[in-house]
Protein backbone atom coordinates (compact mmCIF):
# COMPACT_ATOMS: atom_id res chain seq x y z
CA UNK A 1 0.00 0.00 0.00
CA UNK A 2 1.12 3.51 -0.74
CA UNK A 3 -0.30 6.38 1.31
CA UNK A 4 -0.68 9.68 -0.55
CA UNK A 5 -1.61 12.68 1.59
CA UNK A 6 -4.23 14.97 0.08
CA UNK A 7 -4.81 18.73 0.22
CA UNK A 8 -6.48 18.74 3.66
CA UNK A 9 -4.50 17.31 6.57
CA UNK A 10 -5.85 13.93 7.65
CA UNK A 11 -7.23 12.88 4.25
CA UNK A 12 -5.34 10.09 2.48
CA UNK A 13 -5.57 8.14 -0.75
CA UNK A 14 -4.44 4.57 -0.11
CA UNK A 15 -3.19 3.14 -3.38
CA UNK A 16 -2.69 -0.53 -4.07
CA UNK A 17 0.65 -2.09 -4.81
CA UNK A 18 -0.41 -4.86 -7.16
CA UNK A 19 1.42 -8.14 -7.56
CA UNK A 20 0.35 -9.12 -11.07
CA UNK A 21 0.66 -12.26 -13.15
CA UNK A 22 -1.35 -14.08 -15.82
CA UNK A 23 -4.19 -14.73 -13.33
CA UNK A 24 -4.70 -11.06 -12.44
CA UNK A 25 -3.36 -9.37 -9.33
CA UNK A 26 -3.19 -9.60 -5.55
CA UNK A 27 -2.87 -6.63 -3.22
CA UNK A 28 -3.39 -5.60 0.37
CA UNK A 29 -6.05 -2.90 0.77
CA UNK A 30 -5.75 -2.76 4.55
CA UNK A 31 -3.24 -3.71 7.25
CA UNK A 32 -3.93 -2.55 10.81
CA UNK A 33 -0.21 -2.26 11.63
CA UNK A 34 0.50 -0.11 8.57
CA UNK A 35 -2.50 2.13 9.25
CA UNK A 36 -1.40 2.61 12.88
CA UNK A 37 2.13 3.47 11.68
CA UNK A 38 0.56 6.30 9.65
CA UNK A 39 -1.48 7.49 12.66
CA UNK A 40 -4.76 6.36 11.09
CA UNK A 41 -7.71 4.48 12.52
CA UNK A 42 -7.11 0.74 12.38
CA UNK A 43 -10.31 -0.55 14.01
CA UNK A 44 -13.48 -0.82 11.92
CA UNK A 45 -16.32 -2.54 13.80
CA UNK A 46 -18.85 -1.76 11.08
CA UNK A 47 -18.65 -2.44 7.35
CA UNK A 48 -21.34 -1.17 4.99
CA UNK A 49 -22.01 -1.36 1.28
CA UNK A 50 -23.88 1.03 -1.00
CA UNK A 51 -25.18 -0.30 -4.32
CA UNK A 52 -26.30 2.32 -6.83
CA UNK A 53 -28.19 1.35 -9.96
CA UNK A 54 -27.88 4.55 -12.00
CA UNK A 55 -25.04 6.77 -13.08
CA UNK A 56 -25.56 10.20 -11.50
CA UNK A 57 -26.76 8.86 -8.14
CA UNK A 58 -25.59 11.27 -5.44
CA UNK A 59 -25.41 10.33 -1.76
CA UNK A 60 -24.41 12.74 0.96
CA UNK A 61 -22.92 14.71 2.42
CA UNK A 62 -23.22 12.69 5.68
CA UNK A 63 -21.42 12.54 9.03
CA UNK A 64 -22.05 11.56 12.65
CA UNK A 65 -22.02 14.15 15.44
CA UNK A 66 -19.90 13.80 18.58
CA UNK A 67 -19.47 11.61 20.49
CA UNK A 68 -20.11 9.20 17.61
CA UNK A 69 -17.84 10.74 14.97
CA UNK A 70 -16.56 8.27 12.40
CA UNK A 71 -13.41 7.66 10.46
CA UNK A 72 -14.12 5.92 7.15
CA UNK A 73 -12.09 3.92 4.68
CA UNK A 74 -14.06 4.04 1.41
CA UNK A 75 -13.42 2.01 -1.73
CA UNK A 76 -15.32 1.30 -4.93
CA UNK A 77 -15.74 -2.40 -5.62
CA UNK A 78 -17.75 -2.07 -8.86
CA UNK A 79 -17.96 0.82 -11.31
CA UNK A 80 -16.65 4.28 -10.44
CA UNK A 81 -17.54 7.20 -8.16
CA UNK A 82 -16.55 10.81 -7.57
CA UNK A 83 -15.94 10.69 -3.81
CA UNK A 84 -15.92 13.84 -1.65
CA UNK A 85 -14.87 14.70 1.91
CA UNK A 86 -15.74 18.10 3.44
CA UNK A 87 -14.13 19.39 6.63
CA UNK A 88 -16.99 20.19 9.05
CA UNK A 89 -14.89 20.52 12.23
CA UNK A 90 -16.07 23.71 13.96
CA UNK A 91 -12.61 25.06 14.85
CA UNK A 92 -10.65 23.74 11.88
CA UNK A 93 -8.80 26.28 9.70
CA UNK A 94 -9.92 24.21 6.70
CA UNK A 95 -13.62 24.10 7.71
CA UNK A 96 -15.76 24.15 4.57
CA UNK A 97 -12.91 23.00 2.33
CA UNK A 98 -13.32 19.80 0.36
CA UNK A 99 -11.27 17.19 -1.47
CA UNK A 100 -12.53 14.82 -4.15
CA UNK A 101 -11.01 11.67 -5.57
CA UNK A 102 -12.20 9.27 -8.22
CA UNK A 103 -12.52 5.76 -6.87
CA UNK A 104 -13.04 2.84 -9.21
CA UNK A 105 -12.97 -0.92 -9.23
CA UNK A 106 -10.23 -0.72 -11.88
CA UNK A 107 -7.91 1.46 -9.80
CA UNK A 108 -8.70 -0.22 -6.49
CA UNK A 109 -7.58 2.67 -4.25
CA UNK A 110 -9.30 3.62 -0.99
CA UNK A 111 -10.08 7.06 0.45
CA UNK A 112 -9.29 7.51 4.17
CA UNK A 113 -11.57 10.10 5.78
CA UNK A 114 -10.95 10.93 9.45
CA UNK A 115 -13.47 12.03 12.07
CA UNK A 116 -14.91 15.49 11.54
CA UNK A 117 -15.53 15.21 7.81
CA UNK A 118 -18.78 14.91 5.90
CA UNK A 119 -18.71 12.35 3.12
CA UNK A 120 -20.61 11.86 -0.10
CA UNK A 121 -20.24 10.59 -3.62
CA UNK A 122 -21.74 10.68 -7.08
CA UNK A 123 -21.70 7.59 -9.26
CA UNK A 124 -19.89 7.85 -12.57
CA UNK A 125 -21.21 4.52 -13.86
CA UNK A 126 -24.33 2.42 -13.60
CA UNK A 127 -24.24 -0.37 -11.00
CA UNK A 128 -21.60 1.26 -8.79
CA UNK A 129 -20.88 -0.42 -5.47
CA UNK A 130 -19.10 1.37 -2.63
CA UNK A 131 -17.64 -0.38 0.42
CA UNK A 132 -17.25 1.51 3.70
CA UNK A 133 -15.14 0.46 6.69
CA UNK A 134 -16.45 2.59 9.56
CA UNK A 135 -14.80 3.22 12.94
CA UNK A 136 -18.06 3.56 14.91
CA UNK A 137 -21.28 1.62 15.04
CA UNK A 138 -24.17 3.53 13.49
CA UNK A 139 -26.12 5.82 15.85
CA UNK A 140 -29.14 7.18 13.95
CA UNK A 141 -29.64 9.99 16.46
CA UNK A 142 -26.13 11.29 15.68
CA UNK A 143 -26.69 11.38 11.92
CA UNK A 144 -26.07 14.78 10.35
CA UNK A 145 -25.45 16.13 6.90
CA UNK A 146 -24.73 19.09 4.66
CA UNK A 147 -26.38 19.91 1.33
CA UNK A 148 -24.53 18.51 -1.64
CA UNK A 149 -25.08 21.78 -3.53
CA UNK A 150 -24.24 24.22 -0.71
CA UNK A 151 -23.01 27.30 -2.64
CA UNK A 152 -20.51 28.12 0.13
CA UNK A 153 -18.79 24.78 -0.49
CA UNK A 154 -18.97 25.07 -4.31
CA UNK A 155 -18.19 21.40 -4.88
CA UNK A 156 -17.43 20.79 -8.56
CA UNK A 157 -19.64 17.72 -8.99
CA UNK A 158 -19.35 16.01 -12.39
CA UNK A 159 -22.16 16.69 -14.82
CA UNK A 160 -24.74 13.92 -15.10
CA UNK A 161 -27.63 13.38 -17.51
CA UNK A 162 -29.84 12.98 -14.44
CA UNK A 163 -29.08 13.14 -10.71
CA UNK A 164 -30.77 10.69 -8.40
CA UNK A 165 -30.86 12.21 -4.89
CA UNK A 166 -33.00 11.16 -1.93
CA UNK A 167 -35.51 13.62 -0.47
CA UNK A 168 -33.58 13.36 2.82
CA UNK A 169 -30.35 14.51 1.17
CA UNK A 170 -32.15 17.32 -0.70
CA UNK A 171 -33.40 18.65 2.65
CA UNK A 172 -30.01 18.78 4.41
CA UNK A 173 -28.91 22.21 5.71
CA UNK A 174 -26.06 24.34 4.46
CA UNK A 175 -22.84 24.12 6.47
CA UNK A 176 -23.29 27.66 7.85
CA UNK A 177 -26.68 26.60 9.33
CA UNK A 178 -25.28 23.73 11.41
Amino acid sequence: MQFRSLDIAGLWLVELEKLEDERGFFSRLFCSDTFREHGLCADYPQWSVSFNRKRGTLRGLHFQAAPHQEAKLVSCMRGAVFDVAVDVRPTSPSRGKWVAVELSADKGAAFYIPEGFAHGFQTLTDDAEVLYHISQRHHPEAGRGVRWDDPDLAIAWPSAPERVISSRDRALPRLRDL
